[in-house]
């Protein structure tokens, strides 16, 4: 990388790791950027995501690293790495530095190949094969962990498209062995969201629904339920079982494989 393009323009406290100006993408609240690890003299993706009022999370600050703590404990090759953590209490930003991957996400590498038509039948089983490589690594733990927003936006890729890593856990939750998740309001993607998540208790097993949907994001390369107008729309048929027309679409040899 041609570093003497990019401009530093933050450090890290302990200084090892510098942030430059290029912006690899983010929503509404997280930024990422391209780093520079000084001592190891490789590339990170250096995240930001800033917190705004007297929300919840504000007011319980352990909540900021609940996603920092768990991918620092976590070890495999199919989760993302994340190297360092902290919290800037003056521009309410939590900071984390990861692995980079320049090609960015699974949805971003698959709009290169024609929405997904473009994508053999190897490749995408390959790329199924490793999802549910780490989700067993997850569903393994003791605690379980549950990711709950398995889609292609939260899988990355390497440049080459062959290898990728489970990323962007901050919907994820610990389960203990026979309990169930409990909670009032559905957290999640509503394309990927299994039904069990809208009656607000569920298991490890609302992952393996999510990855159903995205194997068929990876077939179709869209969103499953692109029907629908809206979240209320996709909850209706989810909840009576109603499928994604995608899944009567003809995307070639491949996508009858999968049907």
């Amino acid at each position: 990388m041609g570093y003497e393009l990019y401009r530093v323009v933050e450090k890290s406290p302990c200084g090892r790791y510098i942030r430059y100006d290029q912006l690899l993408g983010g929503g509404a609240s997280k930024e990422v950027y391209i780093g520079y690890d000084r001592v190891e003299k490789i590339e990170v993706a250096w995240n930001q995501i800033v917190y705004y009022g007297e929300d919840e999370v504000s007011k319980d600050p352990e909540k900021l690293f609940v996603e920092a703590i768990m991918l620092k404990s976590l070890d495999h090759e199919r989760v993302i790495k994340c190297f360092k953590y902290w919290f800037d209490t003056k521009s309410k930003t939590l900071n984390m530095i990861t692995e980079l991957f320049p090609s960015g996400s699974l949805k971003k590498y698959m709009s290169k190949y024609d929405n997904g038509i473009g994508v053999d039948l190897g490749r995408i089983k390959n790329w199924g094969r490793q999802i549910l490589e780490g989700l067993r690594f997850l569903h393994s733990q003791s605690p379980k962990i549950v990711h709950r927003d398995i889609k292609c936006d939260n899988v990355f890729v390497d440049s080459g498209g062959k290898e990728l890593k489970l990323g962007d856990f901050g919907l994820a939750v610990c389960l203990t062995e026979g309990d169930l998740v409990k909670e009032k309001e559905a957290k999640g993607t509503p394309e990927f969201m299994a039904p069990e998540c809208y009656d607000g208790e569920y298991n490890e097993l609302v992952d393996i629904y999510a990855f159903g949907m995205c194997l068929l994001e990876m077939v179709t390369g869209e969103y499953p339920y692109m029907e629908c107008s809206n979240g209320i729309q996709i909850f209706k048929k989810v909840y009576t079982g109603v499928k994604p027309k995608s899944l009567e679409k003809d995307k070639g040899p491949q996508s009858e494989r999968y049907h």
